[in-house]
């Protein structure tokens, strides 16, 4: 029976015992087998030397090839101890789970930590706001917080309450001068009522009240014990607050925001601010000019560009209205120049005598004065008089600042500087002048007595 082919490198062994060249075979089998396997090859194949040298390579061939099939299966276990040998760390790999349980410890003392780190808040109910002390009586018996801001038709009774003691009211101005019985103020021992009947367009305004918390007699003020609020009362025919002057004249002055006071008395208005001559209307970027409808129009950045009439005008439902119409004069405003005098330049020991500072300047533009002098070295006091009053100079009505340094007796340590300090918003300009004391003269009849 003709045995089986092998395959791959048993191949060439078989070949070299075909070819009856056994020590080939033997060769070859050394790389495949271990060496005593290897050696017992040749021994295999010269067993039988009655055999013809064909019979005897294929018996030594045959038997090789049974040497190297066991060897084969010798060499299969030792791979699969390494594949165990590689897998037998798998016992090393119960320390993970150890550091799994750190891990979950961590996380879990983790939470702990952020518990003690939390706070605890009172919830928003609990808060303390102070509550206002401004209300509205809108029914007998029922009240309403008053907003920042109400809206009511003209010809409603507004009914205001203030808690506390001593309360004392702000109201427009129209109001003030009101003497028709319109505006009723009541006081109580825990608040005070101001009531409007038959209320108009001119009430409309800010509304305030302040109270006082008096204890024997002695009483105080505090934020949280104010309140106010704006109230528009609307009147289709009336959509500005109306007032009595057809012209009104504004100065403009450098860095001093400008108010033209267009008060509309309803909240859903569009104004707009116009110019009279040539007509145009006059852009409001919020910048330089802004628009408020509790106030009216401020000109942040007055300039000599804005000067002339202006006037604003509203349209609501289909109706239109302008206001007052606003002169606006503009004022070059600068830092004061004042002047300095001296009643003498010279005055003896026990004489009499003064430093006027004069400044001129724009009309209600305020000028405050400082002084330097010789005698405020030992705290010497001297007396100062102030005032202010209009003046025509060169055709046109300015104002008169003036400060009077008095010094009374002169003395030696009188003797020296007087300086003058004059300042306003634009800025401050000092001024100096010297005074000289002598020794006092002695009399006719202390000379000769002498």
């Amino acid at each position: 029976m003709r045995p089986l082919l092998p395959l791959g490198e048993d191949v060439r062994v078989w070949n070299c015992c075909r070819a009856g060249n056994v020590a080939a075979a033997v060769a070859l089998s050394r790389s495949r087998c271990s060496p005593t396997s290897a050696a017992q090859l040749p021994g295999l194949c010269l067993a039988c030397p009655s055999m013809n040298s064909k019979a005897l390579a294929a018996l030594g061939c045959s038997l090789l090839l049974l040497i190297l099939a066991e060897c084969q299966e010798k060499e299969k276990p030792p791979k699969a101890t390494e594949k165990k040998i590689t897998k037998e760390p798998k016992p090393n790999k119960l320390k993970p789970p150890k550091a799994t349980g750190q891990k979950l410890q961590q996380a879990a003392a983790k939470p702990r930590k952020a518990k003690a780190r939390v706070k605890p808040t009172a919830p928003p109910s609990q808060v303390h706001q102070p509550a206002s002390i401004l209300t509205r009586v809108v029914a007998r018996g029922r009240f309403q917080k008053v907003p920042d801001s109400l809206t009511l038709r003209a010809g409603d009774t507004l009914e205001l309450r203030c808690r506390g003691q001593a309360v004392r009211w702000r109201f427009p101005a129209y109001l003030e001068d009101e003497d028709e019985g319109r505006l009723r103020i009541k006081h109580f021992e825990r608040h005070s009522q101001l009531l409007v009947v038959n209320s108009m367009a001119a009430d409309t305004g800010e509304y305030s009240c302040w109270s006082f918390q008096c204890r024997d007699s002695e009483c105080q003020d505090g934020e949280d014990r104010t309140g106010k609020a704006f109230i528009f009362f609307t009147d289709p025919q009336e959509l500005f607050v109306p007032t009595e002057d057809y012209y009104e004249v504004v100065q403009l002055r450098t860095n001093h925001p400008t108010l033209l006071p267009c008060q509309v008395t309803s909240p859903l208005a569009k104004v707009t601010l116009h110019r009279e001559f040539p007509p145009e209307e006059v852009a409001v970027d919020g910048i330089d000019i802004s628009y408020d409808m509790k106030r009216g129009f401020v000109i942040h950045r007055p300039r000599p560009s804005y000067a002339g009439s202006l006037f604003c005008m509203a349209s609501l439902d289909g109706m239109r209205q302008i206001s007052t119409k606003y002169m606006l004069i503009y004022i070059n405003s600068s830092a004061p120049k004042p002047m300095v005098s001296t009643s003498a330049t010279t005055v003896r020991t026990g004489e009499n005598f003064n430093v006027t500072c004069t400044v001129f300047g724009e009309p209600e533009v305020a000028v405050d004065f400082t002084w330097e002098y010789p005698g405020q070295q030992i705290g010497r006091p001297p007396y100062i008089r102030e005032r202010t009053d209009l003046a025509r100079r060169g055709g046109q009505v300015q104002q008169e600042s003036e400060s009077i340094l008095y010094v009374d007796e002169a003395r030696a340590i009188d003797e020296g500087l007087y300086t003058c300090s004059a300042t306003n918003l634009q800025g401050t300009t000092t001024v100096s002048t010297r005074v000289r004391v002598l020794p006092a003269t002695l009399s006719p009849k202390g000379a000769q007595s002498g």
